[in-house]
């Protein structure tokens, strides 16, 4: 129990902070279980940088382990835990919390989904097309459609000086396969694979 309460307390978020050296931005502390990532496209090998990304752009990377994906999207609104100058820039789990899917990010005024292409996306989400879950990514990924029971879980990041952007650990719940389903241990999320190098 101690070392769970130690997990959940090493993930409590702190204001976002700049270094008044110029160095890093970032939007909460994390566990020191989690790596730090340098985000980078699993297909492209792009680097995710606050000063490259435009509205609506995304990529997808592994991690906390090298079998999990994951979106970064700069969605074109501020959010809470944002991070850039805009505070738009946001990522989640790739993993539906339904039956482990993988959805698909969609926005207003974009293409639908492949499974459901006359669906409007009225705000920037994710839409999987398994069973239909959407999920608000200017909420915190709640659960606006479809019967995902929860939000999936939040990619934590770190901005360097250079404007390029880290993964540096997960908010809960755990990611879909991992320990008790929505379990607020986030120390699960490091089991059933290799971390990220």
């Amino acid at each position: 129990m101690a070392s769970a309460a130690l997990a959940v307390g090493g993930m409590a978020a702190i204001a976002k902070v700049v270094d008044e050296t110029g160095g890093v931005e970032t939007t909460e502390s994390s566990s020191t279980g989690f790596p730090r990532f340098l985000i980078q496209d699993v297909q492209t090998k792009e680097t995710a940088n606050v000063n490259t990304m435009t509205a609506n752009d995304y990529l997808t990377f592994n991690y906390p382990l090298d079998n999990e994906p994951n979106i970064i999207v700069k969605l074109g609104v501020a959010v809470t835990n944002g991070v850039g100058p805009d505070k738009d820039i946001i990522a989640y789990s790739d993993i539906c919390q339904h039956l482990g899917c993988n959805p698909a990010y969609v926005h207003p005024g974009g293409a639908g989904p492949f499974c459901n292409p006359s669906y409007s996306a009225k705000v920037p989400a994710m839409y999987c097309c398994c069973h239909g879950s959407i999920y608000d990514l200017t909420n915190d990924a709640t659960v606006i459609g479809g019967p995902a029971p929860r939000a999936v879980p939040r990619v934590m990041l770190e901005v360097d000086s250079n404007g390029d952007i880290y993964a540096i650990g997960m908010t809960p719940p755990t990611i879909y396969g991992h320990g008790p389903a929505g379990s607020d241990d986030v120390s699960y999320d490091l089991q059933g694979g290799t971390p990220v190098a």
